[in-house]
């Protein structure tokens, strides 16, 4: 149960700035329609770099410190990068060129987000015989999909109502309860191996 506790919340954060990223970078940072689809990209980068990399650095550090490290990194990033979409910028957007920088430093959440994904289903599928790991693959499926929708309903509404800024600074409560999730999920497997 925390494990899938763990994926919705994961899904439900990436998949709500993937989907807002575009409307944000247009109705905030004042970008053209097809360049904010565009800066969309880096994030998507971003996360391919970040799941590269993390095959690397969960070969030399323990699972859980890595994962930590990154939601932590990724609320930091949360916090710096949504005061810059306020700061004054050029009236005159045409290009990447003149983008401003808050459209170059946000999508780079996605750099901190990619290990948490894999890196949880690998210790779960790894901690469960094989029989069973076509039931976990369905339920990780399931609730993948749960979190997706959620993300993007709860990130629209708050769009709606309270404007792109603060829809984005209400990523902090599910990395929040994701950081949480995690540090039970590590205690429940250890206990569950000294059981074995």
């Amino acid at each position: 149960m925390i494990f899938v506790l763990c994926a919705f919340f994961y899904v439900l954060i990436e998949q709500s700035i993937m989907s807002w990223l575009p409307t944000y970078n247009q109705e905030v940072l004042h970008l053209p329609t097809s360049l904010s689809i565009q800066m969309a990209s880096i994030l998507a980068g971003s996360t391919a770099l970040g799941r590269f990399l993390a095959g690397f650095v969960l070969q030399k550090f323990e699972w859980h410190k890595v994962l930590s490290a990154c939601l932590l990194l990724a609320a930091g990033l949360v916090l710096l990068a949504i005061p810059l979409a306020s700061a004054p910028g050029s009236q005159d957007i045409s290009g990447w060129g003149s983008a401003p920088l808050a459209a170059f430093v946000f999508p780079l959440i996605g750099l901190f987000l990619a290990p948490i994904y894999p890196a949880i289903n690998s210790r779960i599928l790894s901690s469960l015989p094989k029989q069973k790991h076509g039931l976990m693959s369905g339920l990780i499926i399931v609730f993948s999909a749960l979190g997706g929708t959620t993300g993007s309903i709860i990130t629209g509404n708050i769009f709606g109502k309270l404007g792109g800024q603060k829809a984005f600074y209400f990523s902090l409560i599910p990395i929040g309860v994701l950081l949480v999730g995690l540090f039970f999920f590590k205690k429940l497997q250890a206990k569950r191996s000294v059981e074995l």
